[in-house]
């Protein structure tokens, strides 16, 4: 790699040799890498040299790179797709291509380029890194995580594989883990402003908010332009009007032309702003613009394939299944489930009763979607479910037991497993079941309003948010109507905030525990929360979560049906409270 002066001199080389020879298309190609590596301008030369060199794949691809970093990334991307041409076999092309893809939103097609790009040349830490890091936008975990993992032992101490592989650790929950990777991604680079991100991050999620604010800061003094910096700095508190600071540094990037990703979470940074300074036309604009780029990632809802597999959960338990006794069930009273829609109030609840010292809050377990699959897969082909379930329950109690402890109840508080109570309660018919309601408005508002990492598409159109609301509805009705009464126990939002103690007490007697005021001051709590919740269930409780959608009350037009289809649960949830207390379960 030459010097910064070597390459002062060969470009004034060039120069001089281009007086004589300005056709010279390789003096072009010499002199426009010259400029490239000292970060100069050098559009006009790559132009130049492509006129000249028009079949040279090389020049195709600087002319691409010159372009990606003045943000010009459809441009980009014509010039890698023309080098890629001319040379298919162009590792440098595929992956710059996928960079500039992934960054347009086109996730899918450059996953298909790093794959390339891996199976080219197996040995670039490069390459696996970035296949990582789109199938971690792709939210596929696994496989992300064990791309990470070989980027690294490729090149050990690799900074961006280190990174990469903390954030996949980070959102299965291995805190520690990923502690350790974000710690070496920082040794291996001390100036990265997303390891120390990152690192905020993890501080945020076991409630330290001072210190995950001093990381941010951090981060913005060592990259001005962080997104993520400052997406995270109002993520971790309420913003004021005092944040004007802020705010004029979050319009300013949104003027660049950055990654779709970073226009996304930048807009809706800007909507929590607004919203918490009370400006809620121009909340309400910033988060429908975050929701519409958000679409562009090309992800569908397809209304059609939930509605039937709803209808078939129903079909599948149904009265009959759910009243017989199923052979060799589980009769473990140790998992406890909270289930509603995201944003009903699931992470407070958990944090309420993760309080309690006889509680481990396992958080999001992600198991019963892909059992479901396999046990629908495996009824079509003959077999019988029941004679399963054993084994669904040993997978299920080996993987939120392992760290809970001696503590006798273990919270699974994925919000989705409302599809799946009947198989729950078929697995473990003496555990218990807690669904939390809060009013659809607020509910859908606040789906609509977070940039959720693992949310469906049906998130982001009012539309698709009714018609998800309205399967859940039905699916609850279905479980309402043949599950036992004492199995499900359904908890009001609202009324939970009015009355945190009444409600508190018969959520601790439903799942079987005695009374414990450690429960009150669930805001203290020391505990990994990587939830959208994290800080708000590090508050104490306040009202200001319920009605919120009368701020909003013009916008919400698809979504008003829906309040007139809820039924009203608090008769039910009381009498379902009253009568296990009295039958001394």
């Amino acid at each position: 790699m030459l010097h910064e002066g070597a390459l002062a001199e060969v470009e004034q080389r060039c120069r001089s040799l281009l007086e004589a020879r300005p056709l010279d298309g390789m003096l072009w190609k010499i002199l426009s890498v010259a400029l490239l590596r000292q970060g100069s301008k050098a559009l006009s030369s790559l132009a130049r040299a492509v006129e000249l060199l028009p079949e040279d794949a090389e020049t195709h691809l600087n002319l691409g790179v010159a372009l990606a970093a003045m943000g010009k990334r459809a441009e980009a991307a014509a010039s890698y797709r023309r080098s890629l041409a001319l040379n298919p076999a162009g590792i440098e092309a595929l992956n710059s291509l996928g960079n500039v893809l992934r960054e347009l939103g086109e996730r899918r097609e450059a996953l298909a380029l790093y794959r390339q790009a891996v199976q080219l040349d197996p040995t670039r830490a490069d390459s696996h890194c970035n296949l990582a890091t789109v199938l971690f936008e792709l939210r596929r975990i696994g496989d992300a995580e064990e791309s990470f993992r070989r980027a690294d032992a490729l090149q050990p101490g690799y900074a961006p594989a280190l990174l990469g592989l903390a954030a996949v650790l980070r959102v299965q929950g291995r805190t520690a883990e990923a502690q350790r990777c974000c710690e070496a991604a920082l040794a291996a680079d001390p100036r990265s402003a997303g390891a120390t991100s990152l690192l905020a991050e993890l501080h945020a999620d076991r409630g330290s908010f001072a210190e995950a604010q001093r990381l941010f800061q951090q981060a913005m003094a060592l990259d001005p332009d962080s997104p993520t910096a400052y997406c995270g700095i109002a993520q971790q508190r309420r913003m004021s009007s005092e944040d004007t600071a802020w705010r004029a540094g979050v319009e300013a990037l949104l003027e660049r032309p950055l990654p779709l990703a970073h226009q996304v979470s930048l807009r809706y940074a800007l909507g929590k702003y607004y919203d918490d300074t009370g400006q809620y036309e121009a909340a309400f604009d910033h988060y429908r613009q975050a929701n519409e780029l958000t679409k562009r990632f090309g992800t569908r809802y397809d209304r059609g394939k939930l509605s039937q597999r709803v209808t078939g959960i129903i079909a599948t338990f149904d009265a009959a299944f759910v009243a017989r006794t199923h052979a060799g069930v589980c009769e473990s009273e140790r998992p406890v489930f909270i289930v509603g829609m995201p944003r009903s109030g699931t992470s407070l609840t958990e944090q309420i009763l993760a309080s309690h010292p006889a509680v481990f809050g396992a958080g999001e377990v992600r198991f019963w979607d892909d059992v479901y699959t396999a046990l629908a897969r495996e009824a079509a082909g003959g077999d019988s479910i029941d004679a399963l379930l054993p084994g669904v329950a040993r997978d299920y109690l080996a993987r939120v037991t392992a760290a809970a402890g001696e503590h006798v109840r273990v919270i699974d508080k994925m919000p989705a497993n409302f599809l799946y109570l009947g198989l729950i309660h078929a697995t473990f018919p003496r555990a218990r079941i807690v669904h939390m309601q809060r009013h659809p408005l607020d509910t859908c508002l606040s789906i609509y309003f977070q940039n959720f990492f693992n949310m469906g598409p049906y998130a982001n159109d009012f539309g698709n948010l009714a018609h998800y609301y309205e399967e859940y509805l039905r699916v609850m009705a279905h479980w309402r109507s043949v599950l036992p009464a004492d199995s499900l126990l359904e908890v009001p939002y609202e009324e939970l905030l009015g009355d945190q103690e009444g409600w508190t007490r018969r959520m601790l007697d439903f799942i079987g525990l005695p009374w414990d005021p450690q429960c009150l001051d669930f805001h203290q709590t020391e505990r990994v929360v990587i939830t959208a919740s994290r800080w708000q269930v590090r508050q104490k409780l306040h009202r200001r979560s319920a009605g919120r959608w009368r701020h909003y009350e013009s916008h919400l037009g698809p979504l008003r049906h829906l309040a007139e289809l809820v039924p009203q649960p608090p008769a039910q949830a009381t009498r379902v409270a009253a009568s296990r207390a009295s039958s001394g379960t």
